[in-house]
């Protein structure tokens, strides 16, 4: 019994051994299908997708920049005319000889750093104790900046027209109406700075903190040279939406603002297009002129967009 049993024990063996394996082709000859279908596609499908996006995005920019070296008659026209017969450099130049271009990039570029450097410091330091200082009402505090963030510009700014007309009275010309420090002063911090940065501070580890200040560190030399290096990605974020910003910034300036000598570079360009009506290529040319600024700051802030924003996402308000 046991010897005429063996060979078909090993029979069945040798069998379903036989089947295993001829299974374990089938299944590798199934998955080999999707695998030779993806590889027919030599890029992302998502590419379908992004590539029409990009062109839709990149056309109004392309439209600007053709128009700006164009002549009167063709930037008129409509469709408008990506071609043009005649390259008209010179639209650049006349651009910064028919208004005071420079004065109104030297105001845009003043108002725009010293509002950055404003926001850095001071959402540093609101940031940072929000996110490691326990005191009391704390959280309400926290909801009561929040709750800011949902109220439109349109709704305070009769107030903040008249608080800043007050201080230049009672307080210090330079930052009344009528004057740069106007600008800047209400842009001073925002609430959506303290937000990022308390974000990311809590994302930091405490170990660093603690061990200096066993080492007899102030709160303020803790934040100066270990958490502010550490916040570099976050920094440089804030540092670039808050000069675009505030080098975009229109209404503001439009109500606080009256003397050409302190107008910025968007409400220039406003006044130079209801000065010139038809000379649409000198007002894009102006307009290129006032894109390179933000063009650069994007470029050299971009790497550190996803590593901050990806940081303050992991954190919990």
């Amino acid at each position: 019994m046991t010897a005429t049993s063996a060979p078909a024990r090993s029979g069945f063996r040798r069998h379903s051994g036989f089947r295993r394996h001829s299974g374990f082709r089938r299944h590798t000859g199934h998955d080999d299908v999707p695998h030779a279908r993806r590889r027919r596609l030599p890029f992302s499908p998502w590419h379908l997708v992004l590539i029409p996006a990009t062109v839709l995005l990149i056309f109004p920019f392309l439209w600007l920049l053709v128009t700006s070296v164009e002549t009167s008659s063709e930037a008129l026209r409509f469709p408008p005319l990506l071609d043009p017969r005649v390259i008209r450099f010179a639209n650049y130049s006349d651009a910064l000889a028919s208004a005071p271009f420079v004065r109104f990039f030297i105001n845009s570029a003043i108002v725009a750093v010293l509002t950055v450097l404003s926001n850095l410091v001071l959402c540093s330091l609101a940031g940072y104790a929000f996110a490691r200082f326990r005191f009391l009402g704390r959280t309400a505090l926290f909801a009561v900046l929040m709750a800011t963030l949902m109220v439109p510009f349109q709704v305070t700014m009769i107030p903040q027209f008249i608080i800043t007309k007050w201080l230049g009275v009672h307080v210090l010309a330079a930052v009344g109406i009528d004057h740069l420090g106007a600008l800047i002063l209400p842009n001073a911090a925002t609430a959506f700075g303290i937000f990022f940065l308390r974000q990311f501070f809590k994302t930091l580890p405490l170990e660093y903190e603690e061990s200096a200040r066993v080492d007899g560190a102030s709160r303020l030399t803790v934040l100066v040279r270990i958490v502010l290096p550490l916040a570099t990605p976050a920094l440089a974020t804030l540092a670039a939406l808050t000069f675009i910003d505030s080098w975009n910034n229109f209404l503001w300036p439009l109500i606080a603002v009256t003397s050409t000598n302190q107008m910025t570079l968007p409400l220039g360009l406003a006044t130079f297009q209801g000065a010139h009506q038809t000379e649409v290529p000198l007002l894009m040319a102006g307009n290129v002129m006032s894109l390179l600024p933000m063009l650069l700051i994007f470029f050299l802030a971009q790497r550190y967009f996803i590593r901050s924003v990806a940081a303050t996402g992991l954190a919990g308000t």
